[in-house]
């Protein structure tokens, strides 16, 4: 028997030190080594992978190679890696396309956001397109998933349609069991469900753990590009939202997504916080219903341009990626007690809230030391553009005297730590869209005029924010 080697691992960073200390010396966190027993002559080589050996000839064409050693770059041969499309175009979007064959994708999300559902939507499109997927739940029954799949999918399950025969199911959580499946039916996308109770039974560790996520994780990523067969991989997020597990699961795969969304309210939203295939601008739009998740464009963000203008509500445009999303910014203050005010942001960032504030009491003359601020964006999307500056300051400069900018007025531009308005990028792509939508008026920085932007709506220069706030009525 191997002997084995007990190191310990950063769960914060994924760094590896030789004995536990309190505290990590490459990302400082307190408490964050857990226990990492691994055999000596290592478990995992090309080809085998947690026992289970992956045969080369069952690559899909366009798999991800591997190289047995170094070579010149000018040697590597180019891959036009043919994409599989989801079936789903706000997923593939993001992505970038769709799935890289041999690549992962770690999908995280709140519970009940929509992680499986939006999965095995995409599952039974992929089918119905081109090619098989073996779907792997390791927390619900397989008449758990029937069920759903009966309410998601409908027609597609009949007799002779294809969803119900090359869409395989299983339900396990012991890896080798998992990996062998998957040397069994080679799919063309495999779903796994979640990465947190999947467990390797030769690690002296709980499901869930650090060591297990790690090496888990590892040997399915590995798998992935064996095969050819596309992974992705549902992880649990932390109550301050972020992925469970070590950081190292990150660097691990290649894309990360998060699933994000209010669950009182039907809309969702798709980013990637990394992708090695495509942007991580770009983000995808859906809509919770009975039937499952419906893929939305930006008309289907309900958005009233030329209503009634009313105090503590501004309208603006923010850019995802290659869309422009028209966003209506509320905010409202309420008498509180000085040296305690609440700030408090939704769909914002939190630490820019408080420094408007502090920009529209220096040079807005807003008294607002006393005063409790809400703000948010309306309709559960989350806005961290600089260009909704100037529509967060008159929000709130707004609620604050009961004034509102006239019907059909917008407002876009970023606000200095002086006063001044900068010019965002893409000005003429906000207006464009905000014009489309019925805006009539829009307040911007100072330039575009000059720079030609004619979006078929009148243009107020303003320099300062002073200047922009004695436009509220």
């Amino acid at each position: 028997m191997a002997k084995t080697r007990t190191t310990f691992l950063c769960g914060e960073c994924g760094a590896v030190h030789p004995k536990w200390i309190g505290r990590c010396p490459d990302c400082n966190a307190w408490d964050s080594l857990e226990a990492f027993n691994e055999p000596a002559d290592g478990s995992a080589t090309v080809g085998t992978v947690a026992g289970v050996a992956v045969r080369g000839e069952h690559r899909a064409d366009g798999a991800l190679g591997l190289l047995s050693g170094a070579v010149p770059l000018i040697e590597v041969e180019r891959l036009e890696v043919p994409r599989v499309p989801s079936g789903l175009g706000e997923l593939d979007r993001v992505l970038g396309g769709g799935f890289v064959p041999g690549s992962s994708v770690l999908l995280g999300g709140e519970p009940g956001i929509g992680k499986s559902t939006i999965l095995l939507q995409a599952a039974a499109s992929v089918v119905e397109r081109q090619g098989r997927v073996l779907y792997i739940s390791s927390e619900e029954s397989p008449q758990q998933i029937r069920l759903r799949a009966d309410r998601l999918l409908g027609d597609a399950l009949s007799e002779g349609g294809r969803a119900g025969r090359e869409l395989f199911l299983q339900a396990d959580t012991n890896l080798v069991r998992v990996i062998e499946e998957i040397r069994k039916v080679e799919p063309t996308l495999v779903i796994l469900d979640s990465i947190q109770m999947v467990h390797r039974a030769d690690l002296d560790a709980p499901p869930g753990s650090t060591t297990q996520i790690r090496r888990c994780c590892h040997d399915l990523a590995q798998v992935a590009k064996l095969t050819g067969a596309a992974m992705v991989i549902v992880g649990h997020v932390t109550k301050e939202g972020q992925l469970a597990g070590p950081k190292l699961l990150e660097h691990l795969v290649d894309a990360v997504l998060a699933f994000e969304g209010d669950r009182d309210h039907g809309h969702r939203v798709l980013r990637a916080a990394k992708n090695r295939f495509g942007s991580t601008q770009e983000i995808g739009l859906f809509e919770m219903s009975d039937l499952g998740l419906r893929e939305l464009d930006e008309s289907g963000l309900d958005i009233d341009v030329d209503g009634p203008g009313v105090s503590g509500s501004v309208l603006t445009a923010t850019l995802a990626g290659s869309r422009c999303l028209p966003v209506e910014v509320q905010a409202l203050t309420a008498t509180g007690f000085l040296g305690s005010a609440k700030r408090r942001a939704t769909g914002l960032d939190s630490s820019r809230l408080a420094m408007l504030i502090a920009v529209l009491e220096k040079h807005g003359g807003q008294r607002l030391a006393d005063q409790d601020v809400f703000a948010a964006a309306a309709g559960g999307v989350r806005v961290a553009d600089p260009a909704a500056d100037l529509a967060i300051a008159l929000a709130i400069a707004g609620a604050h005297h009961g004034r509102g900018l006239p019907s059909g007025t917008v407002a876009v531009g970023e606000i200095g730590l002086t006063g001044e308005l900068r010019s965002v990028r893409n000005l003429d792509q906000r207006l464009r869209e905000l014009a489309r939508r019925g805006a009539k008026r829009a307040i911007v920085p100072p330039g575009a005029m000059a720079r030609g932007i004619d979006p078929g709506l009148e243009l107020v220069e303003v320099a300062h924010l002073g200047a922009a706030l004695a436009h509220l009525d």
